[in-house]
């Protein structure tokens, strides 16, 4: 099972609600869904360098880390720029049913993919019971 959690979010509903504004824009929307025996997490990155994502997995929590840098000229009069720029951050808690193990991450056309599969101890499995004159296959 894969859960998000972002601890500034739910302080920015709050802030928004009391104030109409809003707090901070997302920079990093995310994509997540299990497609069978994974789970597939896409981030989008428009206009990030590709060697400036960080990937990395800690205990059960993944942090992805981007940096967007400012593509107007050093001393260029910037009249408007409502594209975020700087350093962002995202966290993921993963739970005990993934395996961190062996995650894959892949970035095309803007999109970072992380690719997380679901550990083999959590996949259903078939347990065979024997005794008297019947065998059967039950799954658990």
């Amino acid at each position: 099972m894969l859960m998000r959690t972002d601890p500034f979010r739910e302080f920015d509903r709050l802030t928004q609600q009391v104030f109409g504004t809003t707090a901070r824009p997302a920079a990093m929307p995310l994509e997540a869904y299990r497609d069978g025996d994974r789970f597939v997490v896409r981030f989008d990155l428009p206009g990030v360098d590709p060697e400036t994502v960080d990937v990395d997995v800690e205990r059960n929590v993944l942090t992805v880390r981007a940096e967007r840098r400012s593509t107007a000229p050093e001393g260029a009069e910037v009249l408007v720029d409502e594209r975020a720029s700087g350093t962002f951050s995202r966290q993921l808690f993963l739970g005990d049913s993934l395996d961190t193990e062996r995650i894959d991450a892949s970035y095309d056309a803007g999109v970072l993919t992380v690719v997380i599969p679901v550990a083999e101890q959590a996949k259903p499995r078939k347990i065979q019971i024997t005794g008297g004159d019947s065998r059967r296959a039950i799954k658990a």
